[in-house]
């Protein structure tokens, strides 16, 4: 008895964990911070992004979600991160580039890590609740109003995608 009385508890706790909230605050490219608790009652979609990737594209295509869906409440966040070692080398240069090259508005973070024992803390409480680790650049990572992840999704899915965009949708009624 005593034993499932543990594990029950044990259960309990560890779903409490998987639903606890995302917070945190990533470095701004543009100096100061960006706090997840700013956008609490908006979905957000992080993509973390790279400057000399394959997938560079689809910037333009955030850029367009973003443009498309913020005034209805989401809040694109894009993440340069030189994890796998396709980034330019100071924020200012990323800055430029995607201004430049995309035209991009939305918000963007400093030269971030994703994944290992230097992942930032968004990314690390992710992997935590969804065992979710980006495997690449532009990989999306889709969080709900409550900050609760909802959709995972690897560097093919384009963000102007049919099945992210449903998901975008869902979230924003």
């Amino acid at each position: 008895m005593i034993r499932l009385l543990l594990l029950t508890a044990l259960l309990l706790i560890a779903k409490a964990v998987q639903a606890a909230p995302l917070t945190g605050e990533f470095a701004s490219i543009d100096g100061g911070t960006l706090n997840v608790e700013d956008w609490r009652g908006r979905p957000v979609l992080v993509v973390n992004t790279a400057s000399h990737c394959g997938f560079t594209g689809q910037y333009d295509a955030l850029q367009k979600v973003h443009e498309t869906y913020s005034e209805r409440g989401l809040v694109v966040l894009a993440v340069p991160s030189d994890s796998f070692n396709q980034e330019l080398d100071t924020a200012q240069d990323v800055k430029q580039f995607c201004e430049l090259n995309y035209g991009i508005t939305l918000p963007m973070t400093d030269i971030t890590p994703v994944k290992g024992a230097d992942a930032h803390p968004f990314y690390k409480a992710v992997a935590r609740q969804t065992g979710f680790v980006p495997q690449w650049n532009f990989n999306k990572i889709l969080v709900d109003s409550e900050g609760t992840v909802v959709a995972t999704y690897g560097a093919s899915t384009r963000p102007d995608s049919a099945k992210l965009l449903r998901q975008i949708d869902a979230l924003l009624r």
